[in-house]
């Protein structure tokens, strides 16, 4: 990552960058509100800051020739991003006209534990070691129908990803391939990536930009679910990519209904207001696809994301063990929430946890991605995981019964 206003040409990011995100959320700059930013918040903008700005060249996506003793993720990916013409970097953060399409195929190396990226140190980088794109071929939409015949397999599934905010083309290509690789689900891996400009500092023009893209995604969807050679889609959106991600199936919904093959909608770390989402799941009405909500209270992006919506919780950051949550999530069937809070996987500001952490990743690969619904009997009871586990402790299915009926059939 570039270093962006404020932010040192070693990736760290000082009190002028952090001045100015303040600007952004409170243009007064009443004093209140500044002394009180100073403390917890600065230390948690600071250390999203640092996570999302790891060291890694650009042009990361120039293809190098395969290597044996490799595996490899051949995925389709859709953008509304613009098209770069720099080497290796193949989109930008800014919006394109319509809709690219392109055939990737990612190299990963066997020797790594599983929620985990090898990125190269320079570019093109090492197919043994790194993580490296071995072919990127454009495709008209005309040719769709036959990747899914071809990508679809025995299982007829597609896995359908759509990232987050302050990310990458790239950074998405890579996550994506490592979380289908290890959740290793016999499913087409398809990522649609809208157009985050992956800087700290733009998350009002990221949220635009992924509103923007919802109805694009929402005709992928359709051209998945109209293909004969596809019999499932599994949704995952993670952080602000929840929003699109609901506002589609929502847009399906109010044009006729939830194509009945979209049998899943995970949301990792929903970057969501709370009643929001309670009326797009009424809007999608009763013919709408389970929705599987992995949630943490340790969230550190969420938590600055709550700053800047000035205090409303967000979905993601949620306890749904307490009683205001519980109330406001009432009476929605198919809904199953999972609490990932004792979990300690990936970076420190635990935004990446469905895909960082091996349980929760063996949980989308083994029963979500399956069409099955998480159950407590799923995961081990809390005290025999901490004394098995230690520091990673178990995840829990929080959503009483009462509240959350997550064996609903659809209608």
């Amino acid at each position: 990552m570039r270093p962006t206003t404020g932010q040192g040409r070693d990736g760290r990011v000082g009190s002028r960058s952090l001045g100015k995100l303040l600007r952004i959320v409170d243009p007064a700059g009443r004093p209140s509100r500044r002394r009180s930013w100073r403390g917890p918040v600065s230390g948690i903008a600071l250390a999203v800051a640092l996570a999302s700005c790891a060291s890694a060249p650009r042009g990361m996506l120039l293809p190098v020739a395969p290597v044996p003793g490799t595996d490899r993720v051949d995925m389709l990916t859709a953008t509304t991003r613009a098209r770069s013409d720099e080497a290796g970097v193949l989109y930008t953060g800014d919006r394109g006209t319509g809709v690219s399409f392109s055939n990737i195929v990612v190299s990963i190396p066997r020797q790594r534990e599983v929620g985990t990226i090898q990125l190269p140190r320079s570019v093109p980088g090492n197919p043994a070691t790194d993580f490296v794109v071995t072919s990127a071929t454009p495709l008209a939409k005309a040719d769709l129908a036959g990747w899914f015949r071809r990508a679809g397999g025995r299982k007829r599934r597609v896995f359908v990803f759509v990232h987050g905010f302050n990310t990458t083309f790239e950074r998405a290509v890579f996550r994506f391939a490592q979380l289908a690789h290890d959740a290793d689900a016999e499913a087409a891996p398809v990522l649609f990536s809208w157009p985050s400009r992956g800087h700290l500092l733009d998350y009002s023009r990221d949220f635009d930009n992924a509103s923007y893209s919802r109805s694009d995604l929402a005709d992928l969807l359709k051209a998945a679910a109209s293909s004969p050679a596809v019999g499932e889609i599994v949704i995952l959106a993670h952080s602000m990519g929840s929003w699109p991600a609901a506002e589609a199936v929502r847009q399906l919904a109010l044009e006729g209904g939830v194509p009945r093959k979209i049998s899943n909608l995970i949301l990792a770390s929903p970057d969501l207001d709370v009643g929001v989402f309670r009326r797009q799941v009424e809007d999608m009405g009763p013919r709408r696809p389970r929705i599987t909500l992995f949630v943490s209270q340790h969230d550190r992006a969420l938590q600055l994301s709550r700053f800047i919506s000035r205090g409303m919780t967000r979905l993601g950051g949620i306890d749904p063990g307490r009683d205001e949550y519980q109330r406001q999530l009432a009476g929605l069937s198919g809904i199953t929430v999972l609490d990932l809070s004792a979990l300690n996987a990936g970076d420190r500001i635990n935004h990446d946890l469905y895909a960082a952490s091996p349980q929760a990743v063996r949980l989308i690969g083994d029963r979500l991605l399956q069409g099955q619904v998480v159950t407590d009997s799923d995961v081990p009871a809390p005290l025999m995981a901490a004394e098995a586990l230690g520091s990673a402790a178990s995840l829990l299915v929080t959503a009483p019964i009462r509240i959350f009926d997550t064996a609903s059939p659809r209608q």
